[in-house]
This record gives C-alpha cells, sequence and structure tokens, in this order.
C-alpha cells in the first residue's frame, strides 16, 4: 500500500536527511532543522503528545504514520521507531504526496509541505569570453 513511502523514508535515512527516536527528534525541532515529524499508529500517548509538542515549538507539520512501530523500524534498519522526523523540505513534500495519494487524510499535509517547499532555481549558465578561449595554433 504505502511501501513506496517507505522507501522513501528509507532513502532520507541513508542521505542523513532522517532524524530517528526521541533524542534527535527534539534536536531537529528545537534547531528548526525539521520539516515533517511522524509517528508511529501504535506510538505510546506520551510519545505522541511530546513529538506533537516538539512539532509545534518549532512550527513543523506533525503527522501520525499510517504503520506500526515494528513495520516503521523495520524500513528503517531497526527493530522499532516511535517517531521520526524528516529535515529536507522536499523529501517531506514527496512523502506526504505519496501518502496522499493513497490516504486522502494526507491531503492538508501535501498542500502545506508543497507549499513551502521552495522551489531551486536553475543555475545561469556562464558564457565563454573569448579572452578565456585557447587559440587554435599556439604562438611562437
Amino acid at each position: 500500500m504505502t511501501d513506496n513511502a517507505l522507501s522513501l523514508l528509507g532513502l532520507a535515512l541513508r542521505g542523513n536527511h532522517l532524524a530517528v527516536g526521541e533524542a534527535p527528534v527534539e534536536e531537529a525541532c528545537k534547531t528548526r532543522r525539521a520539516r515533517l515529524v511522524l509517528t508511529a499508529a501504535d506510538a505510546a500517548e506520551n510519545s505522541v503528545q511530546r513529538a506533537r509538542r516538539w512539532a509545534e515549538a518549532g512550527n513543523v507539520p506533525w503527522a501520525q504514520a499510517p504503520w506500526d512501530k515494528e513495520t516503521l523500524g523495520l524500513a528503517l534498519g531497526r527493530g522499532a521507531c516511535a517517531m521520526a522526523a524528516l529535515t529536507d523540505g522536499g523529501l517531506a513534500a514527496a512523502l506526504a504526496k505519496k501518502l496522499a495519494e493513497v490516504l486522502p487524510q494526507y491531503q492538508p499535509l501535501c498542500g502545506r509541505l508543497a507549499a513551502e517547499t521552495p522551489r531551486r532555481p536553475q543555475p545561469m549558465k556562464k558564457k565563454k569570453s573569448r579572452a578565456q578561449k585557447k587559440p587554435a595554433v599556439p604562438e611562437i
């Protein structure tokens, strides 16, 4: 169902764009690096409340993931995972989009993250001036 979204989380972890666990999620929210905070569907109520509070303090969207702790942990190479925070805006928007395609309750989250993710400007190509070009025949 949402295997593509789980794969995206694994990719974020390998790219060092995912904080996994309570202490890293708290640090990512407090330093305002977090772009999306996720909690597992069966996470303890205390963990959910802490994650929500940290997300609100950092002005970050929070969502309850459709996976349980074991499924989320296995996707991230751990036994279990109750919470995680994406620290890349593009990956957070892509994850929300994948979840919204399958589960309609993620549509508002998808819209918010899409609006917050700025488009990267394309770099301008530099033109070579004639002074920089090498002569066809070396001067003697």
